[in-house]
């Protein structure tokens, strides 16, 4: 806000009174100065110093008359609106105006004292004054009266800006928009009624202080109530009604089904990671010839091709050194018998190779070949040897240690 705008906004009868009196009063030295009456020889008026002292002088009154047109126009709008504000600060800008006035009435005689003294000391000049033509008390009263009128400019520029701050301020608060305390997500969700407002869903049951009140079911329960329903109701139909969608029995099936599929992928996958755990006796032709193929090659150098045994053990009668089933025999082949001579073939042959070789071994059992080597080991009987297993195609025969 400049001087401009606050005299254009604050342009009244008064004010331009006010104005046109420092515009008379600015006048008044001037003629003063011109009324001296001595001949112009004789006058100090004409001294070039002299002069440049009065234009201070008027062009400093100017000014003061300038600010304090626009101070007295900040007091009364700042008035105004504290007024409208807070009528108990109602008397603070009255103070400044009145202050501001008295500044300016005070400077307006002093000015005018200065003016005269200025013009006397330019008639009683002595030609010994070494200030402009003008006498040492003349020089420090100009001096002093532009001193005071500097003082006063300086202290109106201050009010100015004291208006000026705190008419910034009134602003900026009454920009700020007070915020409300924001309602937590959980309340939202629950609708939960301030405490403030507990006294409408009070149901005046007290128990031990506890009081009872009449809150509502939180909107998300209700809405998850209603949605259960409808869920409820389309599952019914579907499942139970139109048949649209299978049962648990039949999901049960279906996923069976698919189980076995999956089993049968797997174990066609994993044929060939048998061990000793897993491994069955092989019924097929081809793996019984490839398993005898296997053997010829790395075991008939002790075991005799037949199987009747040379550095090692007989493999066709009942005696086993280390058991006689399936998966002992596995096992032997796999990890062998080094203190008996047995090497490990578990690096030589794949699993899949063993538990062929131990499938022909169980079933060259009973054979009785001939140069058959001496019994050695325990005896060993399978499960249901005395029963014929029509499924068996090994038609093992198991015999008794005194047949042998």
């Amino acid at each position: 806000m400049s001087g401009i705008y606050w005299y254009k906004k604050l342009n009244n009868k008064a004010y331009r009174s006010i104005l046109t009196g420092a515009v008379l009063l600015c006048a008044a030295p001037a003629a003063l100065a011109a009324g001296g009456g001595q001949p112009a020889k004789e006058s100090s008026m004409y001294d070039p110093f002299v002069i440049t002292m009065i234009i201070i002088m008027l062009i400093l009154l100017l000014a003061i008359g300038l600010l304090a047109n626009v101070v007295m126009g900040a007091a009364s709008y700042y008035y105004q609106k504290e007024k409208e504000r807070e009528q108990q600060k109602s008397g603070a800008s009255a103070v400044a105006a009145v202050t501001t006035v008295l500044l300016l009435l005070f400077a307006a005689p002093v000015f005018a004292q200065g003016g005269n003294a200025a013009i006397d000391a330019a008639a009683t000049v002595q030609a010994t004054s070494s200030f402009g033509g003008l006498s040492p008390t003349a020089f420090y009263f100009i001096v002093g009266v532009i001193g005071i009128e500097l003082l006063v400019v300086f202290m109106l520029l201050y009010q100015l800006r004291v208006f000026l701050a705190k008419e910034k301020l009134q602003q900026d608060l009454a920009a700020q928009v007070v915020k409300k305390p924001g309602v937590s997500f959980w309340d939202k969700m629950n609708k939960l009624k301030p405490i403030e407002q507990e006294a409408q869903i009070d149901l005046g049951h007290d128990y031990d202080g506890i009081r009872e009140l009449d809150n509502r079911l939180p909107p998300w329960w209700l809405y998850g109530f209603y949605v259960s329903i409808i869920f409820a109701a389309v599952y019914v139909w579907r499942f139970h009604v139109s048949h649209t969608a299978p049962s648990s029995a039949e999901e049960l099936q279906i996923a069976m089904v698919k189980a076995e599929e999956q089993k049968a992928l797997y174990l066609k996958k994993s044929a060939s990671n048998v061990d000793e755990n897993t491994v069955k006796v092989l019924t097929d032709a081809a793996e019984i010839a490839g398993g005898e193929k296997v053997f010829i090659q790395n075991c008939a150098a002790c075991h005799g091709k037949a199987g009747e045994g040379s550095v090692g053990p007989n493999l066709t009668d009942d005696y086993w050194l280390h058991g006689g089933s399936v998966k002992d025999v596995f096992k032997s082949i796999k990890y062998g018998w080094p203190e008996k001579g047995m090497r490990s073939w578990k690096d030589d042959l794949s699993p899949m190779q063993i538990a062929q070789v131990s499938s022909y071994i169980k079933s060259i059992h009973g054979t009785n070949p001939p140069n058959a080597k001496a019994q050695q080991g325990e005896l060993y009987k399978e499960e249901g040897a005395g029963n014929t297993n029509p499924a068996d195609s090994l038609n093992n025969k198991v015999a008794s240690a005194t047949n042998k």
